[in-house]
């Protein structure tokens, strides 16, 4: 394990260095009853994470999924992308603009059918404005049976609608303006971890999530990127070519998928590393990381 880190995580927080990561796997990470223990390499990864954005896992602005190949799904909650939006040195503010048509999902509170959110930088002229609609976004609530009988368990979305749409066209917004990749909120870890499950099922390499949000195309192109990225060694290039063409959970996926490839090459690997660029780099610029071939469409 990477003592520097959790060292430097022990400073931090004020906590003893050999406690460190034995309280955060047993506190940051959601697991059911019976799964198998997080690994080191599963804490290490979700300890990468919060380094690189300045997350706090103790108070659980960031925490983790064990996923289905002995890896990690990162969530951030709704404070954590707070911090990480306030703390960019680009940020110059935001604002929410509701739809005026009111619509009433059932079990639901009434909830405008869309959000938009302005986000704004220090070094652009114009903000940047993305739509949600609640269609897309919106999560039923929990069913299940227990001794022949059926049982509903109402969710945040059910709870509080339109604080929730709100969170999700926040969290979407700052994506785009700032290029945040990797990290997911906790509807999209669910997703993902479904879509795996599917995939254990079926036997299949690749499988659609069961809720067939995620298209056969998501699944080709990410393959493509993470064969151009390991020839090139562009990792970011891949996860910015993501983020300009693909959005939601298709997003979501794609940029799972890269990450968690790029977290598997071997210690000592020849290959290059592709310096992050402090911004997207552009369609283009992606392009040209990716020894100037296109993906093929």
């Amino acid at each position: 394990m990477n003592n520097k880190l959790i060292q430097k995580f022990a400073e931090r927080f004020s906590v003893d260095q050999v406690k460190v990561v034995e309280i955060l796997k047993a506190t940051a990470f959601k697991q059911k009853a019976g799964s198998a223990s997080v690994t080191d390499e599963q804490m290490m990864a979700l300890l990468i994470v919060a380094d690189q954005f300045g997350l706090n896992p103790f108070t659980r602005e960031i925490y983790a999924f064990p996923d289905k190949q002995n890896g990690i799904v990162p969530v951030v909650g709704v404070d954590g992308w707070s911090r990480i939006i306030n703390q960019h040195p680009d940020f110059d503010g935001m604002e929410f603009r509701p739809s005026d048509n009111i619509v009433e999902i059932a079990g639901a509170k009434p909830c405008p059918d869309w959000m938009e959110c302005l986000m704004y930088r220090k070094d652009r002229a114009h903000p940047t404005a993305i739509r949600e609609y609640l269609d897309e976004v919106y999560r039923e609530p929990f069913t299940g049976s227990k001794d022949g009988r059926s049982y509903t368990v109402p969710g945040p979305w059910q709870t509080h609608t339109k604080r929730f749409l709100r969170h999700k066209t926040m969290i979407q917004a700052a994506r785009l303006v700032f290029g945040f990749v990797g990290i997911y909120d906790q509807d999209e870890a669910e997703r993902i971890l479904e879509g795996q499950s599917e995939v254990v099922a079926s036997g299949t390499d690749l499988a659609p999530y069961t809720s067939g949000e995620l298209s056969q195309e998501a699944q080709r192109k990410a393959r493509q990127l993470i064969a151009r990225a390991e020839k090139a060694g562009a990792w970011q290039a891949a996860l910015d070519y993501a983020a300009e063409h693909f959005k939601g959970i298709e997003l979501a996926y794609v940029t799972n998928e890269i990450t968690k490839a790029r977290n598997a090459r071997p210690a000592g690997d020849p290959r290059p590393a592709q310096a992050d660029p402090p911004v997207l780099p552009g369609k283009e610029a992606a392009k040209e990381a990716l020894h100037g071939e296109p993906v093929e469409a």
